[in-house]
This record gives structure tokens, sequence and C-alpha cells, in this order.
């Protein structure tokens, strides 16, 4: 899967008062500017409108209901999942004073990479309307980078619309029988129709299963050459020698819903030894999408820490770039 990482350094022209987590606010912002950016019939609805399939704003934000007559895998899912991922900051300061920045990242996956003006648009519109409660939080896109290649500069203006895109893919297997885990922000995952509100090893790498299968048959190559019910099954056998984790809430107000949501996860640290291998090019994959629900918020945001091969030595597992 083709992916673009953009990473957007911003100052804040006004004084701004924002959650502990700033993923949903990101997220809503962008939202509401991307709309505004990209809609030229201003329907009410993405279905009812002619220009949807074409849609920087359709494809991007608004989930698409799929096409259930097409068979095949496609008749598995409710809605296409987003074509990107946020990463928020992961500072929980509440208050900034004019002056201060902050920088958040989007991985754009697949089509959604063509919109690259559009998005970078709707960011400087979401600066003009402002982050936070009240009239605050208004700021200045200073810089969009990706890597160390700078794509767009406030002093000139310029966009530069060169190809940064990279490839996503599962890497081959590499011997490893520990490894740490962090849970960057709150990993929601179901199992039995329940979140799950404590690590389970088997759970992620279901989650992290259908999470590369739905997306690499969307935007992607088609479904991986994966063994899946092994992973399943040998999942069990990996041991959590260290859990730090704990299950926290993050209130949102959905303007669609008109009401406060909770999107609780897991957060911590865990280390895991085992026949780790074969997973470690999964969780590899996932740091880059995200695990569980909500990932379109920054949900779901992994990082793994040291991982050994038999015998102690470090290992340094590539195939994601």
């Amino acid at each position: 899967m083709q992916i673009d990482t953009l990473t957007f350094h911003c100052t804040f022209l006004t004084d701004a008062v924002l959650p502990p987590y700033k993923g949903s606010t990101l997220r809503g912002a962008f939202g509401h500017a991307l709309r505004r950016t990209c809609c030229a019939l201003r329907r009410r609805f993405c279905e009812e409108c002619l220009l949807a399939a074409t849609c920087c704003y359709s494809l991007v934000f608004e989930s698409k209901r799929l096409d259930r007559n097409s068979g095949g895998y496609r008749q598995r899912l409710a809605n296409r999942p987003h074509p990107y991922v946020l990463e928020p900051p992961l500072d929980p300061a509440r208050d900034y004073a004019a002056g201060a920045t902050f920088s958040f990242t989007m991985h754009l996956f697949g089509p959604a990479r063509r919109f690259r003006p559009q998005i970078v648009h709707a960011v400087m519109e979401m600066g003009r309307a402002g982050l936070g409660k009240g009239d605050g939080g208004r700021f200045r896109l200073e810089r969009v980078t990706a890597g160390d290649r700078l794509l767009y500069d406030a002093a000139t203006g310029r966009l530069s619309l060169e190809e940064v895109g990279w490839s996503l893919r599962l890497a081959a297997d590499a011997p490893c029988d520990r490894l740490e885990l962090l849970l960057l922000t709150p990993l929601r995952m179901k199992r039995d129709n329940r979140f799950a509100r404590h690590f389970e090893f088997g759970t992620v790498v279901r989650s992290a299963l259908r999470r590369v299968s739905t997306l690499e048959n969307i935007y992607g190559d088609g479904e991986p050459t994966v063994d899946y019910p092994g992973l399943c099954r040998r999942a069990d056998e990996v041991q959590v020698i260290r859990r730090e984790t704990e299950w926290i809430d993050i209130s949102r107000y959905s303007n669609r819903q008109r009401q406060a949501m909770q999107m609780g996860g897991i957060v911590g640290r865990v280390v895991l030894a085992g026949e780790l291998g074969p997973y470690v090019p999964l969780l590899r994959y996932c740091e880059t999408v995200h695990l569980g629900k909500q990932t379109a918020f920054g949900l779901g945001w992994i990082r793994l820490g040291g991982a050994d091969r038999s015998g102690g030595a470090a290992v340094a597992v590539g195939g994601v770039g």
C-alpha cells in the first residue's frame, strides 16, 4: 500500500485551551475545514451528491458504504475504512499561549494521496477557524514536511507536489523472542462483541490481521499472503511477562449525534516473550496504520520498543518503507 506521511508544523496566533487528548479536536476541525474547502454543491449528505465519487471530502472524511452487491471480500464490510490516520501531539498540556508551536502527522493511504493540496489548504482553514473552546486557538501553518523534505513553507506560500510516497508492506519474519509494545493512544478492540478492557495478545493479533487485510484489499495490492489461522492459534502461546496498562476514557462531543461520546481504550506498556518473529512484521505495519477502532481520531497508535533475537541481540526489522 502506498502512503504519504505529512507532518504539519504550526504556531498559535492566539491563546488556546485544548483537551489533554487532542486527536478528536484535530479530527473534528479537519473535517469541518475539509468540507468548506472541497464541497462544491453543499449537499447535506455525500450520498446525495453527484460529485461524491471524485470529492476529497467524501473519500477522506466520510465513511462510504461499500457496494454489497460486488461480491467477494467487500460483502464482509459495512463501511470503507478512512484512507488516513492522524497522529496528534501526545503532550497532555491544556493551555497554550500565543507563539507556542505544535505539530501533528497524517498518513494518507492510496487514493487519498492525490488530494495533498486540498488537505494542506484544509489545515490552513483549521488555523483560521481556531482549535478548542471559544474564539481562541487560531494558528498559522508554518511548514509541511515529509521526512526531511520540505513540501510547503509559509514564507513562500508554495506547495510542492513532488512524489513523497513510500510503500508499506509486510516484511519477512525475523527471529525474535522478546519485545516491548507501547500503546501511545487508547487502543479500542472488541472481542466477543465487547471492548477488551485488558491487554490480550491474541486480541491484538486478530485486530492487526483484520486491519492489514482490510486496508490492503481496499487501498493496497489485495489480500496479503498470511497464515491467519496459524498466527491466531500461536498467539495464545506468547507470554505477557510485564503489563503496565490501564483503561482510560476520553470524552468527545459528536455534532452528528448531538451528544458527548466516550472513546475508552487501553494505554501503557507491555513486554512480550515467546516465538514473536512472525508477529513483528504485523506490528511494524500497524505502527503506521494504527489498530482497533477510531484510528481516524489518532487512537490505536502503537510503537515497538526493544526487540531481541534469540540470543539477546537487537532486532532491526525493516520492510515498512
